[in-house]
């Protein structure tokens, strides 16, 4: 067996799914916004089109012998100069997977007297 010298290597970055594409008065699941860790500026997106994505999350029952899934997608083009994506799964992104923040959590009114 090989040992392993210095640090692990992780072959893949996190990123926060934002919500959907929208106007005013639509919205478009085809495509989905991503906040990729790391990425803060349209210059830095350039890296990451074309490259694929993976939306990975855990089901009730096992199919192939394992309870989680996947669903595959690529980013398309850049949201905006704040290094937000656009990208386009082969199936549509649950609703569930969107990440909404509790009112609760985003209004912090702590006591600092």
């Amino acid at each position: 067996m090989v040992e392993r010298k210095g640090e692990r290597v992780r072959l893949y970055v996190r990123g926060t799914i934002l919500g959907y594409k929208r106007s005013k008065s639509n919205q478009y699941p085809s495509t989905s916004l991503l906040q990729i860790e790391g990425v803060n500026t349209s210059d830095e997106v350039n890296w990451y089109l074309g490259k694929r994505l993976a939306y990975v999350y855990k089901a009730k029952t096992k199919k192939n012998g394992s309870q989680f899934r996947v669903i595959w997608g690529k980013v398309a083009r850049a949201h905006g100069s704040s290094g937000v994506v656009r990208a386009r799964f082969r199936s549509n992104l649950p609703p569930s997977s969107l990440e909404l923040l509790d009112k609760k959590d985003s209004m912090d009114f702590s006591n600092t007297s």
